[in-house]
């Protein structure tokens, strides 16, 4: 996909289907409970972020110290801040998104998904 595009989505449909979903939940469990959710999300996230982010950046230092190109932590790290980011943003899409990244057995499928792809492009060092 373009660029474009993929802006669009980001700008566009994203915030459309988080208001839908919040107005959504909003009117199954009411307002504040709704809200309630969105800043547990936020707190538990953030927790979880700063967690994997220490152990990820404490792989990301043995393996530079060994001399081994760390390229599973750096793209680990990656994941986690877009998961961070994501799990800041109010709403359930964002937060589902964002708890999925922080799954490793995802993280780990998404890079290797994206290691194919882009090894078409480009040279990938595994």
């Amino acid at each position: 996909m373009r660029v474009r595009t993929w802006l669009f989505l980001g700008f566009v449909v994203v915030p459309i289907i988080e208001i839908l979903l919040l107005s959504w939940v909003g009117s199954r469990i009411g307002i504040w409970p709704t809200i309630g959710l969105v800043v547990v999300s936020a707190f538990f996230g953030s927790w979880l972020v700063s967690r994997q982010g220490r152990a990820t950046w404490i792989q990301l230092r043995a393996d530079a110290s060994q001399g081994v190109v760390p390229t599973v932590p750096i793209v680990n790290g990656a994941m986690i801040l877009v998961a961070g980011a994501l799990l800041l943003t109010p709403g359930f899409l964002t937060d589902a998104v964002g708890l999925a990244l922080l799954v490793p057995s995802v993280r780990d499928a998404l890079r290797v998904w994206g290691t194919a792809r882009l090894s078409s492009r480009w040279i990938v060092i595994r």
